[in-house]
């Protein structure tokens, strides 16, 4: 059973990266086309990194709970 605990710990850090790399080459985008926006970007880019590091960090916690 502790198989499934570390592969459900390993799919929530491979989705936390993901989601960080688009919100990461998104937020570059976007500042590159309205450089005048690029604080307001940066702080929904910064907000928006920790509530998914913050899902990552339950769903790791999750996975080895119901081990």
């Amino acid at each position: 059973m502790t198989g499934f605990a570390a592969l459900g710990a390993g799919l929530a850090a491979l989705a936390a990266g993901i989601g960080i790399g688009l919100i990461g080459s998104n937020s570059v985008q976007s500042i590159a086309r309205q450089p005048e926006a690029a604080n307001d970007i940066r702080g929904a880019m910064i907000l928006t990194a920790a509530l998914i590091e913050g899902v990552a960090i339950i769903g790791m916690i999750l996975s080895f709970l119901m081990n």
